[in-house]
Formats: C-alpha cells, structure tokens, sequence
C-alpha cells in the first residue's frame, strides 16, 4: 500500500524542518510550562476556595488533568528539541532512532488525549459553578456560627478572610446574613427577653437579626460601620439603605467567586488551546522527520531526495515501529556463463 501522506524532502527541506522544528519544540516546552504554572495557580486558590464549593462540584478536576497534561507536553517540547538538533548531525543522531517511536506515541496518545480532554473539561465545567458555588456558600453562611462544632469551626474564619478579600458580602447581597444565625448561641444571654423572643418568633428557633458581620464593612467607608438594625429607617438617621455600598461591601461572594474562577478558567483553557496546537505540530513535524531520516539511513545531508509520511503502508502499521517502509533489495541475477564450445 502507498504511504499515507507523503510529503517529498530534498536537502534544504529537510534542514529548514529540523530548524523550525527545534523552535517549536521550545515554544511548546514553554507552553506546557505556563500550562503548569496556570493550573498549579488554579489548583492552589482552590484549597482555599474549595470550602465554598459544593462538594459534588467536579471543577477542581479540571486543573489536575490539566497539570498532568501540562507535564507531558513540557517533555514533548524538551525532547522534540534534542531530537530535532542532533538530526542535523549523522554522529549524534543514531540514540535518537529509538526515542523517537516512544515520544510520539506517547506524545500522541497521552499528551494529545490529556490535552483534549483537559480542553474539553475547561469548556464545560466553569458552567457548573454557578450551582456549586450556590450550595458551598448557603452552607457556610449556617456554619459560621458552629465555632464549636467539630469540623466546623474554621468555618467563620473562612468567610470572613473571604468577604475582606474579595470585598464581598453574603451569598448575593447583604441581606442573606438576615435570614441565618450567625452569632453564636455562646454569645446569647438566655435571660435576656430580647434574645429569647427573637428565638422563639422563628419556627426553628435561630437568633436572627437584621445585622451582618464585621467582616463585610467597607473599611473605605467614610464614617463608622453599621452592622445591626440595618432594616429599621429611624436606627440610624445618616444611613440611607438604598446605598449599603457607602457602608457594606455591595456585591455578593457568589458574584465575586464566580467571575474570578472563570477567569481563571478561561486563561488556563487557552493556555491548553495553545499547548495543543504547538504539540500538534511538532508532532506531525517530528514523524515526517522520523520518516525521511530513516530512508537515508539517518543523514539529513544525504543528496539524494527522500520522502516523510505519517504512515508507511496504511493506518494498520503501528506507530511505534520506526517509521522505516524497507524496500526490498532487488534480486541480483547471477552472470550468464558461456557456453562451452563444442570439441
């Protein structure tokens, strides 16, 4: 069978691809390391934002298969780059002949099929944080309270680390500490009426009230914070409820959240678009290369013409073999003997 995709390669071509393969290589290595810089960025804001997912929420799946895909392409960089420099000399060349089968299949079959599926994973799921988020921050806001719960105690740290340094408030808006206990039951006076009639007007006996947290003031705001008795007009004659930015951190951690992982998301996704395209390259270059080295017997400075391809004779050859399409020796005819004269 013919081969599949022939490609013609005289001399010149033959060096100007390893040439451009060479700086390829290395723009794929730097790929693969901002790839790995991407995802270990995304992976670490996610042991700290984690706690607000929920835990069914499978986006932290994405920067892991991205850091392994990463890692892969990296080393299909470093050694395309040795690969494509010592074919351009004959004595350097012959160690290379049997790395190069391995690197591309694994180069293909891993790094390819991690890169599309990493791919694929920063496409889809950015769009299950908005439910995930949902749920990791209305469970927050009912354990910040639990400063004694086993298991639950950092939970007030958290949020309110979160709320200063995102510059957010509540699950969409301030008022979403209204409808939850947040003050914890240690802090309440059992003989104080106000308290025990606060409990007992709801039907499963929280503490709520029409307050928020230190940690959502403003510290910009001009004057001090206000952070009880929000709701009531004449509690505070200076405050304007319409305009809690002035006071309180205006937006929502949902909000907030939100947009920076997908940010995140978005720069690492083309960061794998990218890393993608290069490893496809430098790929196809490096088997063409393969191919056309091994007709010569591995001098690219060989005169004569050859020809690279993708496959010798059809899909159903392996990859792995070295790419060579032996032709067969023609047969040699043995000397004619004359005939012997007749006496």
């Amino acid at each position: 069978m013919a081969p599949v995709l022939p490609l013609g390669l005289p001399l010149q071509s033959r060096i100007r691809l390893a040439q451009g393969l060479w700086l390829l290589s290395w723009l794929l290595a730097l790929a693969g390391g901002l790839t790995l810089l991407c995802s270990s960025h995304l992976l670490v804001q996610l042991q700290y934002l984690g706690t607000f997912l929920a835990p069914s929420c499978p986006f932290s799946a994405l920067p892991q298969v991205a850091l392994v895909a990463g890692a892969v392409a990296l080393g299909t960089g470093l050694g395309g780059a040795g690969a494509s420099r010592a074919s351009l000399d004959a004595a350097r060349y012959p160690p290379w002949r049997g790395v190069l089968g391995p690197l591309l299949a694994a180069g293909t079959v891993g790094g390819g099929g991690l890169l599309v599926f990493a791919l694929g994973l920063a496409l889809g799921l950015p769009m299950s944080l908005d439910e995930g988020l949902e749920e990791g921050l209305g469970t927050a806001l009912t354990r910040y309270k639990d400063t004694e719960v086993p298991g639950h105690c950092h939970a007030k740290l958290l949020m309110d680390e979160l709320q200063l340094r995102h510059h957010c408030c509540g699950r969409h808006g301030y008022k979403d500490w209204f409808g939850v206990q947040w003050v914890s039951n240690r802090y309440l006076d059992p003989s104080d009426q106000d308290v025990v009639n606060r409990i007992q007007s709801n039907v499963e006996g929280l503490y709520l009230t029409d307050g928020v947290p230190f940690s959502c003031c403003n510290p910009h705001s001009p004057r001090p914070c206000l952070q009880s008795q929000l709701s009531d007009p004449y509690a505070h004659p200076l405050f304007d409820p319409r305009q809690p930015n002035l006071n309180l951190w205006a937006q929502g951690c949902h909000q907030v959240l939100l947009g920076h992982l997908q940010s995140l998301a978005s720069t690492l996704g083309s960061m794998l678009a990218v890393t993608f395209l290069l490893q496809a390259l430098v790929l196809l270059g490096l088997r063409y290369l393969q191919t056309a080295l091994e007709g010569l017997g591995g001098v690219i400075n060989a005169e004569e013409e050859t020809q690279g391809y993708l496959f010798p004779g059809g899909l159903k050859t392996a990859w792995l073999q070295g790419g060579v399409a032996h032709r067969a020796a023609p047969e040699k005819t043995p000397p004619e003997v004359p005939p012997k004269e007749l006496g």
